[in-house]
C-alpha cells in the first residue's frame, strides 16, 4: 500500500522536452517573422513596464539594472505564451486552424509599438499613461475586429453596438451644441462641452468618489465602478474619459454575454433581436454615460450565463462583482439557488460520487454573491460605524423602505396634484415603465425558465419597495429577462414594429434631455 501511494518522481527531462516541443510547434505554425514580431512587442511592453518602475519606484541602481534585465526577458516570454494561449482558444471558438489563428493575431501585438510614443512625444513622462491606454485600446480593438471576422456572435454584437452607439453619441453632441444646457449652475465634468455631456447627474458622484473618495451622501453609490474609474484614470489622466471607456467597453461585453445567454436558451435570431432591443431601449443612453448600467448588466448577465453553463465559481465571482456595483447584484442569489436545485435534481445519482461539482463548487459560488455586499457593508462599518449606511442615506432622496403600493400612490398623487408639467411628465413616464415591467413579467411567466422569472420579479420588487418610482426606466434597462422575451415576441413583424416605433423616438428624446441637463430616470 505504501508503494502504491508513493508519488511518481517528476521526469524533468520529459518536461523540458515538452516545453521545447511547444515552442517549436509555435514557431513552425506561425513562422519566425511572426514570432519575432510578437517577441519584440513583448520586449516593448517589458521595457516600458520597467520605465514605469523607473519613474515611480525606488531608485536603487542594482535593483534597476536587475529589473530591466528581468523585464526584457519576461516580456517576450510572456507575450509568446499569451499569443499561443489566445490562438488555441480562438481556434477552438472558430472554424480556423491554430496556425491561421496565430497569424491573424499578430497585428494586434504590433499595436504595442505605440508605447514608444512615451519617449518620442514632447510631453515625455506626462504622456506615459495616455500612450499606454492608447496602445492597450488599439491592442483590444484589433483583436475584436479579427474576432468579428471569424465569429458570428461577436460580429452580430459589434455591428449592433456600432450602429446604435454612434447615433446616440451624435445626437447627444448636437443637442449640447445646438440647444445648450438647461438654465442654472451645473457640475462640469470637463472644460470641453463635447466631452462633458457624458458627465451629467450621477456621474458627478462617481467621478467625485474616484477623485476624492467617499464623503457626504456618496456611500449610496457602490464602489466597484468608481474604483475602476480611478484605476483607468491613472492611465488616461482623466476620470471622465476613464468612465466613458469603462462604460462603453462594459456595454459591448454586456451585449455579447446577453447574446450568448439567449442563444443558449433559444437561437441566434432571438439573441440578435434581444441585443438590438436593449441597445435601442429609451434609457440606453446610460450605457454610454458615466453610469453603472453597462457594468452592472455585463456582470449580472455574465453571472447568469455561467450559472446556466454550470460554472458555479465563475458565476459567483461575477455575482460578487455585481453586488459591489449595485445592491441589486445580491439578488443573483435567487436564480443561483433555483438553478442549483435544478442541477441537483438532474444529477441526483451523482451527489456523493462527484461532490466537488455538485455541492462544493456551487456552495462556493453561492457564498461569493452576498460576499460582495458584505464587503461593502464591512467597509461602511469601519468608515461610518453603520454597515447599512448605503441604505439609510437614501433618505436624502426621500426614499425609504415601504410596501410597493406606496410607490404607486406617491406617483399618482404627484400626477393628479398641483405640480409642474415637467414633474407630471416625469412621474407619468416612471409609472408607464413600471407598468411595462410588470406587464411583461405577467405575460412572459410561462415563456422563460423559473430562474429568469424569479430574478425578474425580485428585481422589480426591490425598487418598488423604496416609496418612490424614481429611476424605474433605468432599472428596466438592466432587466435582461425582459429583453429575452422581447426577442421571442419580436419574431412577429407587428411586435417588432411596435417595439422599434416606441423605443427609437423615446431614445432620441431621452438623449437630448440628458445632454441638456434635464432629469431622465
Amino acid at each position: 500500500m505504501a508503494n502504491a501511494l508513493r508519488r511518481t518522481p517528476v521526469n524533468l527531462a520529459f518536461v523540458g522536452d515538452a516545453a521545447r516541443s511547444r515552442r517549436h510547434q509555435l514557431i513552425d505554425a506561425a513562422g519566425w517573422p511572426a514570432a519575432i514580431t510578437v517577441a519584440c512587442a513583448g520586449a516593448s511592453a517589458g521595457f516600458f513596464s520597467w520605465y514605469a518602475y523607473l519613474t515611480h519606484g525606488p531608485h536603487r541602481p542594482v535593483l534597476l539594472e536587475a529589473s530591466l534585465l528581468l523585464a526584457l526577458i519576461a516580456g517576450p516570454l510572456l507575450a509568446l505564451g499569451l499569443w499561443d494561449a489566445y490562438a488555441r482558444y480562438f481556434a477552438l471558438r472558430t472554424d480556423i486552424s491554430y496556425p491561421a489563428a496565430l497569424r491573424w493575431d499578430v497585428p494586434s501585438w504590433t499595436a504595442l509599438v505605440l508605447l514608444w510614443l512615451i519617449l518620442v512625444s514632447p510631453g515625455g513622462m506626462s504622456t506615459q499613461g495616455r500612450a499606454t491606454a492608447l496602445a492597450a485600446a488599439m491592442f483590444c480593438i484589433l483583436k475584436l475586429l479579427v474576432a468579428a471576422r471569424f465569429n458570428a456572435a461577436v460580429r452580430d454584437v459589434l455591428v449592433t453596438f456600432v450602429v446604435t452607439r454612434v447615433p446616440i453619441i451624435i445626437i447627444a453632441e448636437l443637442a449640447t451644441v445646438i440647444i445648450g444646457q438647461r438654465a442654472g449652475v451645473h457640475f462640469s465634468a470637463s472644460t470641453n462641452p463635447l466631452l462633458a455631456v457624458w458627465g451629467r447627474w450621477d456621474a458627478e458622484h462617481y467621478i467625485g468618489i474616484a477623485t476624492n473618495g467617499y464623503s457626504g451622501t456618496e456611500p449610496a453609490f457602490f464602489p466597484l465602478y468608481p474604483l475602476l474609474v480611478w484605476f483607468v484614470g491613472g492611465f488616461t489622466g482623466n476620470h471622465l474619459l476613464a468612465g466613458l471607456l469603462i462604460s462603453n467597453a462594459a456595454c459591448f461585453f454586456a451585449l455579447l454575454y446577453l447574446y450568448k445567454l439567449v442563444e443558449h436558451e433559444y437561437n441566434r435570431h432571438v439573441a440578435h433581436r434581444a441585443v438590438f432591443y436593449v441597445s435601442i431601449f429609451p434609457t440606453a443612453i446610460f450605457f454610454s454615460a458615466v453610469y453603472t448600467e453597462s457594468l452592472f448588466l455585463c456582470l449580472s448577465v455574465a453571472s447568469f450565463y455561467y450559472i446556466r453553463e454550470r460554472s458555479w465559481v465563475m458565476a459567483g465571482a461575477c455575482g460578487f462583482l455585481a453586488a459591489l456595483t449595485r445592491v441589486e447584484g445580491v439578488l443573483l442569489v435567487v436564480p443561483f439557488l433555483i438553478e442549483w436545485g435544478v442541477a441537483l435534481y438532474e444529477s441526483r445519482g451523482d451527489w456523493f460520487k462527484w461532490p466537488l461539482d455538485t455541492v462544493i463548487k456551487p456552495l462556493v459560488g453561492l457564498a461569493l454573491v452576498p460576499l460582495g455586499l458584505a464587503s461593502y457593508m464591512a467597509y461602511l462599518w469601519v468608515l461610518r460605524g453603520d454597515p447599512l449606511y448605503f441604505s439609510h442615506v437614501q433618505a436624502h432622496w426621500d426614499r425609504y423602505l415601504a410596501p410597493p403600493w406606496v410607490s404607486f400612490s406617491h406617483s399618482i398623487r404627484m400626477i393628479t396634484g398641483n405640480y409642474s408639467p415637467q414633474t407630471i411628465a416625469n412621474q407619468s413616464l416612471e409609472v408607464a415603465f413600471t407598468v411595462l415591467m410588470l406587464g411583461v413579467l405577467v405575460l412572459g411567466f410561462r415563456r422563460l425558465r423559473a430562474s429568469y422569472i424569479a430574478y425578474m420579479a425580485v428585481s422589480i420588487l426591490v425598487p418598488l419597495s423604496t416609496s418612490s418610482l424614481m429611476s424605474m426606466p433605468r432599472f428596466a434597462l438592466v432587466l435582461f429577462p425582459m429583453f429575452a422575451l422581447f426577442g421571442l415576441w419580436g419574431a412577429k413583424p407587428t411586435v417588432n414594429n411596435v417595439i422599434v416605433a416606441f423605443s427609437l423616438p423615446l431614445l432620441g428624446l431621452f438623449t437630448v434631455l440628458f445632454a441638456d441637463w434635464y432629469w431622465v430616470a
